[in-house]
């Protein structure tokens, strides 16, 4: 199955497969970017809860990290990855802290959900089963982030505090910044309870809530659409609406080619998103190295 559309290109390189967003290839000479694809592969390289990964999971994590690198030409080693808690919290990266290992499972990344730079060689990561993942890119000031928005995150409007970061940090102009939502749960899945959507409602008050909550019909369910509420408030904060590319893929509905929390239960695997600012070959000063 391809699940290539007007926005995305489905990638089958000698055995990995991957989606590329159209936008941002129009830049490839200045990012790569990645969102993988696959049963075959997991991206988790730790629990939430502490307990030990299976045997050899990790191993295979970074194999997995190392394959899906190589086949967009970055470095496995430059990876950078969050330690993903459902905040709304994003970090601006100015360095590596290993010299010969990915940053992953560092202390550094505790409590972050988004990570922010403009130095390149730094291959920044977060991981999903149904979240919503974000590839931002600045071409103008070439900045990059790269944040997890689950509906915690989602309410805690994480997306919005990436570019106020961008804007206060590093002098980006919203109307410049491209953001890429790669696959995620969609509303046609994410079925809540009373006590979650009042929190929707409650915090999206300032929006027209008729297209993104749903009642279900003859029970106390409703669907949300979060990646709809994204784009809204991204726009508000200054995003151009041509500016915001939805790759349009339901990770439920599509579970055979992703993970997927609502679907595989216990045990469920991680997607991984990429971006990478690459090292101009006339501008070495922005470089982490």
């Amino acid at each position: 199955m391809d699940l290539s559309n007007k926005n995305i290109i489905h990638i089958k390189n000698n055995g990995i497969e991957y989606i590329q967003f159209r936008k941002l290839l129009q830049y490839k000479e200045l990012i790569n970017h990645a969102y993988c694809l696959g049963k075959n592969v997991n991206f988790r390289t730790s629990r939430v809860n502490k307990e030990n990964l299976e045997k050899g999971q990790y191993e295979s994590a970074i194999n997995n990290y190392k394959e899906l690198c190589n086949s967009i030409e970055s470095n496995y080693i430059n990876i950078v990855k969050t330690n993903q808690e459902h905040t709304k919290n994003v970090q601006i990266v100015n360095r590596k802290y290993n010299n010969n290992l990915p940053d992953i499972n560092l202390e550094n990344y505790n409590n972050t959900d988004g990570l922010v730079t403009n130095k390149t060689n730094l291959v920044l990561s977060t991981t999903n089963a149904d979240c919503i993942l974000l590839l931002f890119f600045d071409p103008v000031k070439k900045v990059i982030a790269n944040v997890h928005s689950g509906w915690k995150g989602t309410l805690q409007r994480i997306s919005v505090e990436t570019v106020q970061n961008m804007k206060n940090e590093l002098n980006c102009d919203p109307k410049d910044i491209i953001c890429c939502i790669c696959p995620s749960i969609r509303k046609c899945h994410f079925e809540v309870d009373k006590d979650i959507k009042d929190k929707f409602e409650e915090e999206f008050s300032d929006l027209d809530l008729k297209q993104i909550i749903e009642k279900q019909k003859d029970i106390d369910k409703w669907n949300i659409d979060t990646v709809l509420i994204n784009q809204i408030i991204l726009q508000k904060e200054g995003l151009q609406e041509e500016n915001i590319i939805d790759s349009g893929i339901c990770s439920v509905c599509n579970s055979k080619m992703m993970h997927s929390f609502r679907v595989e239960k216990e045990g469920y695997g991680l997607n991984t998103a990429l971006i990478e600012l690459k090292e101009e070959s006339n501008d070495n000063s922005k470089s982490f190295k």
